[in-house]
């Protein structure tokens, strides 16, 4: 089969990835395709932002499909999406990939993939019970710069992971999965983005995160677990074991998703500098998105993207 068309919808945590997907699927007749680590994982709701309620009518796969206490890698992963990809195109839809996994992204994006690189069990026993900045120092050592890079420095379960592939696996690169894909990504100021992943995070815990994550552990869903299934789990189980007061919970886990934003960010860079075009739509111009959607449907040329990060400077608060 020839490689398929698909737009895909990217950008930083918090800045309205869902909402704009769900619209283009609306308009567009299109299928959405999560790229996102966690949303794979039922019972992870709140805490992942699934917003299922969002989607309406608009079918979406690699949404609940495994429980949290399965493995689940970028093999599988890219397993997954190719099937999805298929059969949305085969049926004359318009597969949308929605997320902000750059891993994930990156693979579908240029074609990358780990020969040998399969999970190795016994390497993550070995590794879990050392601190992240000790896990940060040996992945630097071993690892090449374009893996370590990419890599979320934040998450210790991605750490591992990145630790396990420069020991065992070799990359390749195959075709890619899409032809000729259109890059959207929701814009937004670094402050504002801030602003909005405090907004996010408050509403989160007024809606049930905290509950949510304690019903995780009472139906057998480990501590050890959570500390790998992203901040949200892992500083919520350490509030709920008591290390940390709920005060120092909420200024943590504000603090390290900022700066996994930043991270994004500097991916979204490095993608646009290995010469991906990405189109960044501001706030409330849903209707440029739509625009750009259907010139590049019909084959049409494209404007130029309004602007590029590397031509954004910000000031030393946003640092």
């Amino acid at each position: 089969m020839s490689r398929p068309r698909a737009i895909i919808l990217t950008g930083p945590t918090a800045s309205g990835k869902t909402h704009l997907a769900v619209s283009l699927a609306r308009h567009l007749d299109g299928e959405i395709i999560s790229a996102d680590s966690r949303q794979v994982f039922r019972h992870l709701d709140i805490g992942t932002g699934k917003d299922l309620e969002e989607y309406g009518e608009i079918p979406y796969h690699l949404i609940d499909i495994l429980e949290p206490e399965e493995p689940f890698h970028l093999f599988e992963y890219l397993k997954l999406a190719q099937t999805a990809l298929d059969d949305i195109t085969t049926r004359g839809k318009l597969p949308i990939i929605c997320g902000g996994t750059p891993l994930y992204i990156k693979a579908l994006l240029e074609g990358y993939s780990y020969s040998g690189g399969e999970p190795d069990e016994a390497l993550r026993q070995q590794l879990a019970s050392l601190p992240l900045e000790t896990l940060v120092d040996i992945l630097k050592k071993e690892a090449a710069p374009e893996l370590f890079q990419r890599t979320d420095l934040t998450q210790a379960r991605r750490v591992i992971r990145a630790i396990e592939l420069a020991r065992n696996a070799q990359m390749t690169q195959q075709e890619p999965f899409l032809s000729h894909p259109l890059i959207l990504a929701p814009y937004f100021p670094r402050e504002e983005i801030r602003a909005r992943i405090q907004r996010r995070l408050t509403a989160r815990l007024e809606h049930g995160l905290v509950e949510e994550v304690e019903s995780l552990h009472q139906k057998g869903l480990s501590w050890e677990r959570m500390e790998w299934l992203g901040l949200e789990y892992r500083f919520l189980s350490r509030f709920l074991r008591g290390l940390l007061s709920r005060k120092e919970m909420e200024e943590q886990l504000f603090q390290h998703i900022c700066q996994f934003a930043k991270r994004q960010d500097g991916w979204f860079r490095s993608l646009e500098r290995s010469g991906h075009i990405i189109h960044w739509i501001p706030e409330g111009k849903e209707e440029e998105a739509l625009s750009l959607a259907r010139l590049w449907l019909e084959g049409k040329p494209l404007p130029p993207p309004a602007l590029r990060l590397d031509d954004i400077r910000y000031g030393e608060k946003s640092q």
